[in-house]
């Protein structure tokens, strides 16, 4: 146990073990603030960490130093308080007006894992120095290199109340660029694994993201808060029940998207069950049973009701009716003074008589072979798909009827309505919490996957209205909250920018208005260092070598048909390999992803490749907003007319 202690203090090490600290009131004052605190309920007695934390706390006048772990010294006292723990909660929320027991809240700055500074703010005197203090915004800009950073140190209080909502709320967080979203809901996580151990390290938490690119740049975040073991996938990973072969046309995509696709590949299930024709006969040593068919058919139409209500799944009914089967059988034996043991009971509802009549009624299905069943019969199709029309319907239709089912043309989309179908037949072991980056780009079905995953708990859904870009998206969070089995979720806006530079805000803003003009600006803390700089495309060696002249990380944005062509230009010129620095991406891979600087190549080249004008926008929206300091637009063609002058 010490030495896997010590490993996960070590997991950062240019981390400091504390950032900040606070000096309380007399203990008095302090035991009221620790029951404050303990209304919290679990979150304050479920955890070791929480209650040392607390006994800290009622050391009189005992200033308590605030960081990414806890750490006791020898005699096992805490040195220094998880930030996640109630007693460290002040650090974050007290103010002159509300001290929450604090007489003085110090933040220290580090440079190269040594103190460099520190900033005092004597509440008891009415000073706080918020957005204003120089080291909050020196970690803010400081720069980065590689994989996220927590925000642990630089967390505000509105980012801070829902980072500490309880485990049973589920949250919907619309974030504008540089507001922090992505960066609390894995702080959320954190802190929920860390307030409720018992229930969430057993059965989990899920961070659903929007691509791996965006997975691989989070990696880091949760480990270095020391909490790991938590599952990251795309969706695409979710729902990997066969290989992608193909790809949907735009409208086939929609329309396989669509929530009316449940409906249909529901009854695509429930249409296989069958009236029962006959009794069952079954043969226990020398003697014969008899279960009369109207037995069967009730327990037929008791299971019925129970798949249609969702209560149960097809693969359990099918193991239902033979345990009520051989149940039956037992009753006969009982009452003609026999004694079957439960061996001899679960013999028979395994026996082939009875596999036999079950098969009949409740036959044996696949996700595949349903799926493909709806593609190729056309009866099929038309008794199953009555909310779609018969133009919708022939869209379903595979051109060409593979030759074997290996070489079944499966797309993306076919997977998410693979994973609807095996839902309905098998299940899935769901998460107590699940957080979803980026969800305003799910389509219905898409949801449904999160969904059943996250049945049991509550949810973190995270994203922008903004910068939706799929054209299957249901368009509003009402709409994707009740496709994600959480209608009730609270809807909360976060406006304030904090990595995004006020300038380029103002011109990204200018789209607001033809995207999504009921959604509130952007506004920004902070100014960048230079500006936008535009350039024409021929500047784009100099324009990274400008870039690179700077600290901090570069990515280098275009529209997927450029970026072949710009990726061989910085390898020629030695600048595309420039370790962790460089990142050349297409626009779509760049959502959730932010960098010192960015190198914007042809806005109007990254509209058009969207097709719908609407959708480029919106990537175009998502392009801009990805620079923390520096922004360079690249450009021979007339940038969008919707950016204004």
């Amino acid at each position: 146990m010490r030495v896997q202690r010590l490993a996960a203090l070590d997991a950062s090490s240019e981390a400091p073990p504390f950032f900040g600290r606070t000096d309380r009131d007399d203990e008095r004052t302090a035991r009221n603030d620790d029951a404050h605190t303990a209304r919290d309920g679990d979150a304050y007695t479920g955890d070791r960490s929480t209650r040392d934390g607390a006994t800290a706390a009622r050391s009189a006048d005992e200033a308590l130093h605030i960081g990414r772990r806890h750490i006791r010294d020898a005699q096992l006292n805490p040195i220094v308080i998880d930030w996640r723990a109630p007693i460290a909660r002040p650090f974050y929320r007290a103010t002159p007006a509300d001290r929450m027991g604090v007489t003085l809240r110090r933040r220290f700055g580090f440079h190269d894992g040594r103190l460099s500074s520190y900033e005092d703010e004597h509440l008891e005197l009415g000073e706080r120095l918020g957005l204003d203090s120089q080291i909050l915004r020196e970690e803010i800009e400081r720069p980065r290199v590689g994989p996220m950073r927590d925000i642990v140190s630089t967390i505000q209080p509105d980012q801070d109340e829902l980072v500490r909502a309880d485990l049973d709320t589920s949250l919907c967080i619309q974030g504008s660029p540089g507001t922090g979203k992505t960066a609390v809901g894995l702080h959320r996580a954190a802190y929920l694994l860390y307030s409720y151990p018992q229930r969430l390290r057993r059965t989990g938490v899920l961070v659903v993201g929007p691509n791996a690119v965006f997975l691989d740049y989070i990696a880091q975040v949760l480990p270095a808060l020391g909490e790991g073991g938590i599952a990251q996938a795309t969706v695409d990973d979710l729902v990997a029940h066969a290989p992608v072969r193909a790809a949907d046309s735009s409208a086939a995509a929609v329309l396989k998207g669509d929530a009316r696709m449940a409906a249909v590949l529901a009854r695509a299930v429930q249409l296989h069950i069958s009236k029962p024709t006959g009794d069952v006969l079954a043969t226990i040593g020398s003697k014969r049973y008899r279960v009369a068919e109207h037995h069967l058919r009730r327990y037929v139409d008791d299971a019925r009701r129970e798949l249609l209500a969702g209560e149960l799944r097809w693969n359990a009914g099918r193991e239902r009716l033979r345990l009520r089967i051989a149940e039956d059988v037992r009753r006969q034996r009982e009452a003609a003074g026999g004694a079957p043991t439960d061996a001899e009971t679960r013999k028979l509802a395994a026996s082939g008589a009875v596999r036999e009549a079950v098969e009949q009624v409740w036959p044996t299905l696949t996700a595949t072979g349903l799926l493909s069943k709806l593609y190729t019969d056309a009866e099929f199709r038309q008794r199953c798909a009555a909310e779609l029309s018969q133009d919708e319907q022939a869209m379903l239709a595979w051109n060409r009827v593979p030759k074997t089912a290996k070489a079944a043309p499966w797309t993306p989309a076919d997977c998410v309505l693979l994973d609807e179908l095996d839902g309905v037949l098998n299940g899935v072991n769901p998460f107590v919490h699940v957080v979803v980056d980026e969800a305003q780009d799910l389509s219905a079905m898409q949801c449904r996957v999160v969904a059943r995953r996250s049945v049991l708990g509550s949810i973190t859904v995270l994203g922008d209205l903004a910068q939706a870009t799929t054209a299957w998206a249901p368009g509003s969070w009402p709409a994707t909250l009740a496709h994600l089995g959480k209608p009730a979720a609270a809807i909360l806006p976060l406006t304030v920018g904090y990595r995004v530079p006020g300038e380029v805000l103002t011109v990204a803003n200018r789209l607001l208005e033809h995207i999504h003009p009921d959604l509130l600006p952007a506004s920004s803390v902070r100014q960048g260092e230079h500006g936008i700089d535009y350039r024409a495309r021929s500047q784009l060696l100099p324009a990274v070598r400008a870039a690179l002249s700077y600290d901090g990380s570069l990515g280098v944005i275009v529209a997927a048909a450029d970026l072949g062509e710009v990726r061989m230009a910085l390898d020629e010129a030695s600048l595309g390999d420039d370790g962790d620095r460089v990142t050349v991406v297409s626009a779509a891979e760049a959502k959730g992803l932010e960098f010192d600087s960015v190198i914007v190549v042809e806005p109007a080249a990254i509209v058009a490749g969207e097709g719908q004008r609407l959708n480029g926008l919106r990537r175009l929206y998502v392009v801009l907003t990805r620079a923390v300091s520096r922004l360079y637009v690249l450009h021979d063609e007339p940038l969008p007319a919707e950016l204004g002058a």
